[in-house]
C-alpha cells in the first residue's frame, strides 16, 4: 500500500515504545510572497516602409451624359435572327404546243383556255404563221399545259419545278418529231421553256435539249400594245430563211 510510516492514535499495548524523531512535525516549508508577472508586451510590429502609391486612372463620364445625367450604356450583345424564307407561290400559266410545217410553236394561251377559231389571239396567230410562210392552220399537239398541277399536295410545284416539266414535255415532243426552230410565245413560254425573261423578246436563243428557240411577246400583249409588231417582223425576215429551206 506504500506506508511509509504509520502511527497509531493510541499507545497500544505491549507495543514498543516509538521513536521520538517519528513524532516530530515537520515545519510548513516558507512561501514566497507573490510577485505580479510582468505584463505582456504587446508585439513589436515591424516597421515597413511604405510603398509607392500606384495612380489608377478611373474613367470619368463625359461631358454630355453629366449634363444630362445619363447612365452608362451597358454593352448589350444581340441575338441572332432567324430569318425565315417565305415559300415561293408556285407560278400560275397555260401553254399549248402547236405544229406548223417544221416549227413547232409554245403559245400562252390568254384566257387559259383552249383555243377556239374565232378567238382573236387564234386569229392574230395565224396571221403571223401567213406572214411567216408557214402553214395558217397549225396542229395542236396535246393538251393544254397547266400549272400548277395539283391544287393541293406536297409536291413542289415551283418556278424551277414548272421549268423541268415544260422543258421535259416539249423535248418528248421533238423525239417523236423534230423541228428547226421554236417559237416561245408570251412570257410565261419564254421564262419556263427558253429560261429567258422580256428582255429577250425578239431574240433567237440556244436552250440545251431543246436546240435553237426565237422569244416572242404574247398573244394578247401584241393586241395591246401593236406597235411591237414591227419589232416581231424584223425578227422573222432574219430567221425566216431557216424554216423556208427546210420546207423546199
Amino acid at each position: 500500500m506504500q506506508v511509509v510510516n504509520w502511527l497509531p492514535r493510541t499507545e497500544l499495548p505491549f507495543a514498543a515504545p516509538s521513536r521520538p524523531q517519528l513524532l516530530e512535525l515537520p515545519e510548513p516549508l516558507p512561501v514566497a510572497p507573490a510577485v505580479p508577472a510582468p505584463a505582456a508586451q504587446a508585439p513589436v510590429e515591424p516597421q515597413v516602409k511604405p510603398a509607392e502609391r500606384v495612380k489608377i486612372e478611373v474613367p470619368r463620364p463625359s461631358l454630355a451624359s453629366t449634363r444630362t445625367g445619363a447612365k452608362p450604356v451597358e454593352e448589350v450583345v444581340d441575338a441572332p435572327v432567324v430569318t425565315r424564307v417565305a415559300p415561293v407561290p408556285p407560278p400560275r400559266f397555260a401553254l399549248q404546243l402547236l405544229r406548223a410545217g417544221r416549227c413547232l410553236l409554245l403559245v400562252e394561251l390568254p384566257t387559259g383556255e383552249a383555243f377556239q377559231a374565232r378567238d382573236p389571239a387564234y386569229l392574230l396567230l395565224k396571221d403571223m404563221l401567213r406572214a411567216a410562210g408557214l402553214p395558217d392552220s397549225p396542229q395542236i399537239i396535246g393538251e393544254p399545259v397547266r400549272w400548277p398541277l395539283l391544287a393541293r399536295g406536297t409536291m413542289d410545284q415551283g418556278p424551277e419545278a414548272a421549268r423541268d416539266f415544260v422543258q421535259g414535255f416539249i423535248s418528248a415532243r421533238l423525239e417523236d418529231a423534230p423541228c428547226v426552230c421554236l417559237w416561245l410565245i408570251g412570257l410565261p413560254a419564254v421564262r419556263f421553256a427558253g429560261e429567258a425573261n422580256a428582255e429577250s423578246f425578239n431574240r433567237e436563243l440556244q436552250v440545251e435539249g431543246l436546240g435553237s428557240v426565237w422569244a416572242l411577246p404574247g398573244l394578247e400583249l401584241l393586241m395591246e400594245e401593236p406597235q411591237r409588231k414591227a419589232d416581231v417582223w424584223q425578227a422573222m425576215r432574219r430567221l425566216m430563211a431557216r424554216w423556208k429551206e427546210s420546207n423546199e
